[in-house]
């Protein structure tokens, strides 16, 4: 069995714990996106928004963390996880699932894990879509609000992670049996 997941979502809409539990209950590799943007910047020593900067005037970033992605989507069994995972990963990944949430609940999601008031959580959260938004167009020519190359779009405000985890599982396994089909 070889599959390849794109797990895309907004800022706080739970993409690292649903991604983590996916790769967990089909025996997948996981790869966050995130987690080697966030450690760049640290090795630049800068923060995440001055990175993110950094990434709008060069896309060299963007592009070594899209090649890593690529590269791991090509070696199979793998869920992938980030913020454009879904359109940078498109016509490899076998599913793309997109997770969105009410900016409310992802604040407050984001307050409690980076321990920051609710209204740095809504402006960390609107200069980083903005950010990512304006990237994925103008490197890959990709609107992230064209959601037509998506298979699975799931508002984790409604349900425990939990929850997701099933949904995306069942549809994950029905996926595979079809293919042997």
């Amino acid at each position: 069995m070889r599959l390849v997941v794109a797990l895309s979502g907004q800022v706080g809409a739970g993409k690292t714990t649903i991604a983590k539990a996916i790769a967990k209950k089909f025996n997948l590799r996981y790869v966050s996106n995130g987690a080697l943007f966030r450690s760049i910047a640290e090795e630049l020593g800068v923060d995440l928004h001055t990175f993110h900067k950094m990434a709008e005037r060069d896309p060299k970033y963007d592009m070594m963390v899209d090649k890593r992605a690529i590269e791991e989507a090509k070696k199979g069994n793998v869920v992938i996880e980030g913020h454009l995972a879904a359109w940078v990963l498109k016509d490899i990944a076998d599913v793309k699932v997109l997770l969105i949430a009410p900016i409310h609940t992802r604040a407050e999601r984001i307050a409690r894990r980076d321990r920051i008031s609710l209204e740095e959580a809504i402006s960390d959260i609107e200069i980083r879509e903005k950010s990512n938004k304006r990237r994925c167009k103008e490197y890959y020519g990709l609107d992230i609000d064209d959601w037509s190359i998506l298979d699975l779009v799931i508002n984790t405000g409604k349900l425990p992670a939990t929850s997701i985890v099933k949904i995306i599982g069942t549809y994950i396994s029905e996926y595979l049996h079809t293919r042997k089909v």
